[in-house]
């Protein structure tokens, strides 16, 4: 499953495994519009989808996962370092759902503002 991720200064795309119970409760959702928030290299926004932790939550992922963060109804999408992080690893607040993986360059996320509109769809096979 493939999304796009778009703000004011560009967009990504990120490939998402349908199969996780977090990602099919998102897909329902789309298209959303939300407003992006920062926190370090790090890239947040409401859902309004309510789900669970899952078993397999983490709180240390790699730059450009796609995360749900449960406690905030959030895409999470990590491209750096965030303020708990330890050196350059990508430090999420709390164990986050794993999604997928952002499609190309994570640093593009570096041009998301605190305040810009952000819009997440579907992309059509």
């Amino acid at each position: 499953m493939q999304i796009r991720i778009s703000w004011p200064a560009g967009n990504i795309t990120a490939t998402l495994d349908g199969g996780t119970p977090t990602a099919q409760a998102l897909a329902e959702a789309l298209p959303l519009a939300s407003t992006a928030r920062t926190w370090g290299e790090e890239v947040y926004f409401d859902t309004g989808v309510s789900v669970s932790r899952e078993t397999d939550a983490r709180q240390v992922v790699e730059p450009g996962t796609v995360a749900f963060w449960t406690e905030g109804d959030a895409l999470a999408l990590p491209y750096g370092p965030t303020p708990i992080s330890r050196g350059r690893e990508c430090r999420l607040a709390s164990p986050c759902n794993i999604l997928g993986s952002l499609d190309g360059d994570a640093g593009l996320l570096a041009t998301v503002r605190a305040g810009d509109p952000i819009r997440v769809e579907l992309v059509e096979e």
